[in-house]
């Protein structure tokens, strides 16, 4: 009988999980990525100040200031050029993965980068975004630090030896702490990882990553303000008419998605067509900032005071609409060229300025309520991830309260993206670079079913006793059935298999046609399963091994019972297929007959 194999030894321990003793070491490294992420974004929020103090006030200060555009008149125009061509620099002779708005690039390294990040790109892109926003660019803080913390991740992965899965689980873990230290939503960080970032859902990779995004959120209260930052209490019953009214911003939120989605790469498609060198595109983008803050100076910089005015409905009808249209404008161009900044800060106030303006129309709810739910709404339908967005927003403000008007406006913006966008702000990106993301996560049909319920019986064999002339003869002459057929010896035991290939070697090398198959086969390794088996064990080891058909034996006896190749896992696959495109009513009202 063959020895058996760690993989066969594997069948026997099978349970919920797959997650072994490694975790605790994830998790044990998650604590330092979770506190470098916290000073990651504490600097990032220093350089921003500093960088909006020198280009609008002349200071060399790390104070927290608005920008102030009017004393500056036509000048204030150059201010934000200058800086998007700086970045453009930055792009083109220190890393071109600055560009952007964090998150694609993130996606990009986990799924082909092998999640692995440039030291220079944790340096280049906090530093490139500190400079876009406080040169007057319309992005938040949070897709920066969310790659850098991700940057930091990974780096700290690459000085270990551990494998890609642990090394994104490292990356994303960063990314979550991130998120966390700039807006205080350690659960929003996590679930933002699961739907967004890992590409999974296993302990392996959330234990770690919760670990990090709980480090940050208990270190954030010793360098940045605690509590949430957004602090709000609105309130609204959930009545069905109430439903309805939430499912209404819901909708008009999931179409705002769409035309959002649709102008940051029609801008994008427009500077591709300029003759000029991509270097130059964000200091074009820059010049419509310029132009929009002489229209609107709300509009500039990451908005955060935007989003309370919002809650707190202070804002009027004609302010609330000029903020929309105008950051609406240069943050599509600015994002369109490939400058640098985040989305979720303009997000919230495209959402919430919607459903400031819907507001009249809805029923009645206490002041900022329906900017609330736009908020978070847009933020769920264009991202999207409904559940993100839904604890995003009660964590944001604290408000416990809104979580079911928050998560019914969250659905039905998904639903409505879901249905009339092939792809998300986020992964639009990442298709225009040549890569498909698959953002829908399932239990893969292998992994529920036995070997024994895809295996073949009988099985058709070949004795050890015969000579590899004979195997040539048979595979040459007899028509053969297969592409290969296990040896038995006399006593029914597998002590090899015998492909195709091996037969058309023998015959061109010609010295051992004489052996018998058990003495050519000697000494080489046998790739088998057991019946109890998963069908995604003996998958795993086809495609590690090349091997296109696997003899199955009896655990205790050892005796060859079946035997699984490609086609009856395809076979298994076409079932499940099946399954989920033929439509059946079981139930079904009688056809009436007439006497």
């Amino acid at each position: 009988m063959p020895p058996t194999s760690s993989s066969a030894r594997a069948a026997l321990r099978l349970g919920d999980f797959t997650t072994d003793k490694r975790v605790v070491l994830l998790m044990g490294l998650a604590v330092p990525v979770g506190l470098a992420s916290v000073v990651a974004a504490w600097v990032l929020l220093r350089l921003i100040a500093l960088c909006t103090n020198l280009a609008y006030h002349g200071q060399f200060s790390f104070a927290d200031q608005p920008i102030a555009t009017g004393h500056l008149g036509l000048a204030s125009v150059a201010i934000p050029v200058a800086g998007c061509l700086i970045i453009g620099l930055m792009a083109r002779y220190g890393s071109e993965k600055i560009r952007g708005h964090g998150i694609p690039e993130a996606m990009e390294a986990i799924l082909i980068g092998k999640s692995r990040i440039q030291p220079k790109v944790a340096i280049l892109k906090p530093v490139s975004s500190a400079i876009s926003i406080g040169t007057g660019g319309p992005f938040g803080a949070e897709g920066p630090i969310i790659m850098t913390g991700g940057a930091i991740g990974s780096l700290l992965a690459q000085t270990i030896h551990l494998d890609d899965g642990e090394r994104k689980t490292l990356l994303v873990a960063g990314a979550a702490a991130g998120m966390t230290a700039i807006f205080s939503t350690p659960l929003a960080a996590v679930l933002l990882a699961v739907e967004l970032l890992l590409f999974e859902w296993k302990p392996r990779s959330f234990l770690p990553v919760a670990m990090a995004a709980l480090v940050a959120a208990a270190a954030r209260a010793y360098v940045l303000d605690a509590g949430p930052i957004f602090a709000y209490s609105g309130a609204l019953p959930f009545t069905p008419a109430h439903l309805l009214a939430c499912a209404a911003v819901g909708v008009l939120a999931g179409l705002g998605s769409g035309v959002l989605t649709s102008m940051v790469y029609a801008a994008e498609d427009l500077f591709e067509k300029l003759p000029l060198h991509w270097m130059w595109w964000p200091a074009f983008g820059g010049l419509a900032i310029g132009i929009g803050g002489l229209i609107d100076p709300a509009a500039l910089g990451v908005g955060y005071d935007n989003i309370r005015h919002l809650l707190a409905g202070d804002l009027a009808f004609q302010a609330v609409l000029l903020l929309l249209v105008v950051k609406v404008l240069i943050w599509s161009i600015a994002l369109g060229s490939g400058t640098s900044g985040g989305v979720l800060a303009p997000l919230l106030i495209f959402g919430g300025a919607l459903g400031a303006l819907a507001t009249p129309l809805l029923p009645q709810a206490d002041a900022g309520f329906w900017a609330l739910l736009g908020m978070a709404a847009m933020m769920g339908g264009t991202m999207r991830a409904p559940l993100t967005a839904t604890l995003f927003a009660v964590e944001l403000t604290g408000d416990v309260g809104a979580l079911l008007p928050v998560l019914a406006a969250c659905v039905f913006a998904y639903g409505v993206t879901v249905l009339l966008l092939k792809r998300s702000i986020l992964t639009e990106k990442i298709a225009r670079r040549g890569h498909h993301i698959s953002r829908e996560y399932r239990v893969d049909p292998f992994d529920l079913l036995r070997v024994r319920d895809v295996m073949t019986v009988p099985v058709q064999t070949l004795p050890q006793a015969w000579t590899v002339g004979q195997a040539i003869e048979h595979f040459t002459t007899a028509h053969p059935v297969h592409t290969s057929y296990p040896v038995l010896d006399g006593e029914g035991q597998v002590v090899g298999e015998v492909t195709r290939a091996d037969t058309l070697a023998w015959a061109l090398d010609g010295s051992q046609h004489g052996q018998t198959l058990g003495e050519a086969l000697h000494g080489r390794e046998l790739v088998y399963g057991y019946p109890e088996e998963l069908a995604s064990q003996i998958a795993d080891r086809m495609a590690l091994s090349g091997a296109g058909r696997v003899p199955i034996l009896d655990r205790a006896s050892g005796r060859l019972v079946g035997i699984v190749g490609r086609k009856d896992l395809f076979r298994s696959r076409a079932r499940r297929l099946r399954e989920e495109s033929q439509r059946t009513a079981y139930f079904r009202r009688a056809p009436s007959s007439k006497g």
